[in-house]
């Protein structure tokens, strides 16, 4: 599975997160924006999706399982609430969570943030695993080491959730 995440690697990354050191940034870009100039809310998607794969990263799982393993987790769906606005220049940083995991589908939750630390959006994506073949495939049972991965980060995130 490529570099394997270790355990202490998990624990530090978990209590620097509940530390309020989040794991991703993005800086809104001009072209994000609408004539308004508020961020285009099609964009909180693309960042959920940026946040998700750099944190899945951190954790020993990218997008090489894809070629080498045959397995793709596509997003079966997506929601945001938007709470405060954005604009051009803005650092938004991402906060992901796995809210729910069972073998078949991984849930995550992504709370995003201003300079100020105000939540301008909160996101939540839906996957599921396949095959090469597009057959929905039990992670236990396909990559049991990517299962373990997946329980320890539902885990710590359950217990970061709890506390909200």
């Amino acid at each position: 599975m490529g570099k394997e995440a270790s355990s202490s690697f998990i624990e530090d990354y978990w209590q620097n997160l509940k530390e309020g050191i989040m794991n991703y940034k993005h800086k809104v870009q001009y072209y994000e924006t609408d004539m308004m100039g508020i961020t285009h809310h099609s964009n909180y998607v693309r960042w959920m999706e940026e946040a998700r794969i750099e944190f899945m990263k951190d954790f020993g799982w990218d997008y090489s399982l894809n070629d080498e393993f045959g397995i793709s987790a596509p997003v079966i769906s997506s929601s945001c609430e938007y709470k405060k606005t954005t604009t051009f220049g803005d650092v938004i940083e991402i906060e992901v969570l796995v809210e729910e995991y069972n073998s078949v589908r991984l849930k995550f939750l992504y709370f995003m943030y201003n300079a100020k630390g105000d939540v301008v959006c909160i996101g939540r994506t839906t996957h599921c695993f396949l095959s090469k073949e597009g057959r929905i495939i039990i992670i236990k049972k396909v990559l049991p080491s990517l299962e373990e991965t997946l329980l320890k980060i539902y885990s710590l995130s359950k217990e970061t959730i709890s506390k909200r």
